[in-house]
């Protein structure tokens, strides 16, 4: 899956290092302790072991840093994060809990000296500690101790960079059994996309795509399978997207360039099949927690969300579900 900070695509939410200052960096880390903690190569590192569940690790890692910071920073408690997710990926909710707690107060501390967007580090920390901390309520479960954790952050930094991801973790816990709450399209690509009024009665899958996902590039085929077993029994894909601010390579674009270039250049190289209505909405992407693409949604006849998933799923977990939504 792919991630999403501030309309620019990164992997991972973190920064990127470029490879000739490795070196010089480790070297660093050796000799002056202190400096780890305000180096991209700390929160690297852990980053790197929390997506391999080697939680182990990492808290020795963070453990082994911890004497020398004297300080909190951003780098500090964006590393300690980090720990927090990888202890959620591998299920050791009490190591979740006690770290994202750390990065979680940490964040509040910095945020009393500094706006949250000032940098990329004080983001990736408050956010994926709010993320941690929601989760460890609902599988301890007290789903609506979590659901309201989630409502009071959401509120509490909407309009931050945030936003979107803290929706998304509201939404997996609380959209899939409710009405679908209605799609924005200020503008549309191909054909006019249906209205919700149009797809009474039929199944509906939503999937938010951006033109420079490369995930999305592969689910592509998959709804298009999908379709082709299923567009005649009901089933309906409208494709949502959103405009960035740039186009390919990064260049950037104003609202109109990068309009034109999804309406050609872009559907040259991969084109957008007519069965699929394509809105286009920043709002639609706030509104649904797009902080991951692609992100799918599945509505079924009476219009009740069934599925709420940020990132791909497979052939056979789609079409499972389809099955049993238009039997």
């Amino acid at each position: 899956m792919t991630y999403l900070r501030a309309g620019r695509k990164i992997v991972g939410r973190g920064l990127s290092m470029q490879c000739h200052t490795l070196s010089r960096i480790a070297f660093l880390l050796v000799l002056v302790p202190s400096l780890s903690a305000q180096s991209t190569g700390l929160i690297s590192q852990v980053r790197s072991l929390a997506w391999a569940k080697e939680v182990q690790k990492a808290q020795e890692v963070i453990e082994r840093h911890r004497t020398g910071q004297k300080q909190i920073t951003p780098e500090w408690v964006a590393a300690v994060s980090w720990l927090a997710r990888g202890a959620s990926f591998a299920e050791q909710w009490d190591v979740a809990e006690k770290y994202g707690n750390e990065a979680y107060e940490g964040s509040l501390q910095l945020l009393k000296k500094r706006p949250l967007d000032a940098d990329s580090y004080l983001p990736t920390a408050l956010g994926a500690s709010i993320e941690v901390l929601g989760r460890v309520y609902d599988v301890r479960g007290d789903h609506a101790a979590a659901v309201k954790f989630l409502s009071q952050q959401y509120a509490n930094y909407k309009g931050t960079s945030i936003e979107a991801r803290l929706q998304k973790n509201l939404l997996s816990l609380s959209l899939e059994g409710k009405p679908f709450p209605g799609l924005e399209s200020e503008q549309y690509l191909g054909q006019r996309p249906p209205t919700l009024a149009a797809v009474k009665g039929k199944v509906v899958l939503f999937y938010f795509w951006a033109h420079w996902c490369g995930d999305c590039k592969r689910q592509m085929p998959v709804l298009k399978e999908l379709y082709e077993e299923y567009g005649e029994r009901g089933l309906v894909i409208i494709g949502p997207t959103r405009l960035y601010g740039y186009v390919a390579r990064g260049e950037e674009a104003t609202r109109q360039q990068e309009l034109d270039y999804l309406k050609n250049a872009y559907q040259q190289r991969h084109p957008i099949p007519s069965w699929m209505g394509v809105p286009v909405s920043t709002q639609s992407f706030l509104h649904f927690g797009v902080s991951t693409t692609p992100t799918l949604v599945l509505v079924d006849r009476s219009g009740i969300v069934r599925l709420y998933n940020p990132g791909t799923l497979s052939y056979g977990e789609l079409a499972g579900r389809i099955e049993q939504l238009l039997s």
